[in-house]
């Protein structure tokens, strides 16, 4: 019997699992990540602190499937998109560290592209937004302020390249990541030096390693890495591929009927198409594992993650008693409101987050209802936006953390009128790291004729008639809320000018 072990590195946690043929889940471990704020807007992570965690978790995973490492046949990792995990010619990480996607020391840099309409530049090319956690944009704020950094930078890498590497000491740029970077043409399949240049980073472009793809061998544990992580040497590790494709794929994400509404660090809903169109609207494309298929996605880092924040500020850590606590007031039609912008915004650059509407005898329980609607507002945000392309969309497949939430599902559900379907899975980053190696091993022919062999069950979550009209004004409150609050910061903005 072959195995397979699948890494899942995210915005909070690093987490391996071992596979076998079947998919079954033999053992996993997890460790919690840390976010290093050392400036305001910063998001940075130590990455030899991040080798050291992913090793970890590799050998915990080990242990508990009591697996014989020799029989582990292939790695795939799974990763959070975009940021930047530069490293030098030795190897080592360049002196600005991992910067995360939720960095938002660039914010200037995006208002400079947005007044010079960059981004309508270059989105016939990249089908890209332009924000604080691209690449692209990190690497211009590096070269502008952090130039040693930036000079020192030999290879341009995001966190599941750079842990490929350090498991194998090959430097490649996996596809489905780089292909929303804003320094890949995805309608040439290519990098494009042009974008360098209107991107003013003309120099990144001799940065980039060779792009492979999610399923391909592109390198073998070293001895090194095997000394550390208890893992055979020589051991295949695959591309791996971008978390949001990694979850897609998991839920059963195959044609347009269907969006993934992925609830973690950031609120994500994704759909899956063949082919790359010209929208009125400016939808983010970026490459899917299989070839000649894509995803279409509306992201902000707007979902869950603000929930941990709010626990260590209240002090309350368990989440039974949090579910509680927002079911005993459910059925209240209160007016507190939680804007999720504690890591940014999808209504204006500026916009931060809050509570609003909190009046004496609100409680805790209300705080928590109004961050579970808060976030749940959000990703009906991205939702309604994301539909004018998909028009035929049946269901939602729900994945993440709060999905063991009854009652928050049961928010979404009634929010968005429609059901909702909650995969029986664990671990979906780890599993669809995992299925890419097993791929690439030859163990199924595709991603998508693992995910039949997978039949992924569900659990239904039916909206509740009687609370959509209750949603739906609360939402359209919330709307007016969060655009008075971008007003107030244009208004600011112009008062420091």
């Amino acid at each position: 019997m072959a195995y397979f072990l699948g890494i899942d590195c995210g915005g909070t946690a690093i987490k391996s699992a071992v596979y076998d043929e079947s998919m079954r889940e033999l053992g996993s471990a997890r460790e919690t990540l840390e976010i290093i704020n050392p400036k305001p807007g910063y998001a940075q992570r130590d990455m030899q602190r991040l080798k050291e965690q992913c090793f970890n978790t590799i050998r915990g995973a080990i242990a508990k499937s009591g697996v014989d490492s020799a029989d582990i046949k292939g790695i795939g990792i799974s990763a959070q998109g975009k940021g930047l995990f530069g490293i030098d010619k030795q190897g080592n990480a360049a002196p600005c560290g991992g910067i995360l996607s939720a960095d938002k020391r660039s914010l200037n840099i995006v208002k400079i592209f947005e007044k010079d309409k960059v981004r309508e530049k270059i989105y016939p090319k990249t089908r890209q937004a332009l924000w604080t956690g691209h690449p692209a944009t990190i690497l211009r704020y590096l070269k502008e302020h952090d130039l040693k950094s930036y000079e020192s930078i030999s290879d341009i890498l995001m966190s599941h390249d750079y842990l490929r590497f350090c498991l194998t000491g090959t430097r490649n740029c996996e596809v489905t990541n780089i292909s929303e970077s804003n320094l890949y043409n995805i309608m040439q399949s290519r990098y494009d030096r042009d974008l360098c240049t209107e991107l003013g980073i003309e120099e990144a472009y001799d940065k980039l390693p060779d792009i492979v793809e999610s399923t391909q061998i592109c390198g073998q544990v070293t001895k090194e890495a095997a000394a550390l992580t208890g893992l055979s040497e020589g051991t295949a590790v695959v591309g791996g591929l971008f978390d949001v494709v990694s979850v897609a794929i998991c839920a059963g994400l195959k044609d347009e009927s269907a969006l993934n509404i992925s609830m973690g660090t950031w609120a994500v809903a994704t759909g899956f198409t063949h082919k790359i169109t010209d929208d009125e609207d400016l939808f983010v494309y970026g490459r899917h594992c299989s070839k000649d298929s894509f995803i279409v996605h509306e992201a902000s880092p707007t979902s869950s993650g603000n929930l941990e924040w709010i626990c260590n500020a209240l002090n309350i850590s368990d989440f039974n008693v949090i579910n509680s606590m927002v079911e005993q007031v459910a059925h209240e039609k209160h007016d507190v409101f939680f804007m999720p912008f504690l890591y940014g915004s999808n209504v204006s650059l500026d916009n931060t987050a809050g509570f609003y509407g909190l009046q004496s005898y609100h409680t805790n329980a209300h705080l928590f209802s109004a961050a579970f609607e808060g976030v749940v507002f959000s990703h009906i945000k991205h939702i309604k936006s994301i539909m004018r392309k998909f028009k035929d969309v049946q269901k939602l497949i729900v994945t993440g953390g709060p999905t063991h939430s009854p009652v928050w599902m049961q928010m979404l559900s009634d929010a968005a009128g429609k059901e909702i379907y909650i995969p029986r899975l664990k671990e979906t980053g780890c599993l669809g790291a995992a299925i890419t190696a097993m791929v690439g091993l030859g163990v199924y022919k595709s991603v998508h004729e693992a995910i039949m062999a997978l039949n992924v069950t569900n659990d239904i979550v039916t909206p509740d008639s009687s609370r959509f009209d209750y949603y739906a004004q609360k939402y359209e409150k919330y709307t007016l809320l969060t655009q008075a609050l971008s007003d107030y910061h244009v208004k600011v903005n112009a008062l420091q000018q």
